[in-house]
């Protein structure tokens, strides 16, 4: 299959990652199977096979990504878990809410 190069204005989403497949639409009805991402080649670029019929995107398509479910489709399992949160803006941030869905793994 061939591959196609998608580059972006803006930062790419940061869960964005290998296997995931992305789509595209441009009146917001019609959602156009891209492929599937095979690599990331910046935080502005991503390389991904693309089927040889496929009408590409324009540049004022909007572009989204699925996860693949068999992958990510399970919670926390473990008997331990360790969260760090970092603020990197420069003016000050609150946090109203953290929670964990969390499965015991074994009895």
């Amino acid at each position: 299959m061939p591959s196609l190069t998608l580059t972006f204005a803006n930062k790419i989403n940061d869960s964005l990652q290998v296997g995931d497949t992305i789509y595209y639409t441009n009146d917001g009805t019609n959602i156009v199977k891209i492929g599937d991402v095979t690599a990331p080649l910046s935080t502005t670029q991503i390389q991904a096979t693309v089927e040889s019929t496929l009408v590409l995107p324009t540049a004022s398509s909007f572009i989204l990504f699925s996860k693949d479910n068999k992958a990510n489709l399970s919670s926390l399992i473990g008997y331990y878990a360790e969260v760090e949160f970092t603020n990197d803006s420069t003016s000050a941030a609150e946090l109203f809410t953290v929670s964990a869905e969390i499965v015991e793994s074994s009895k």
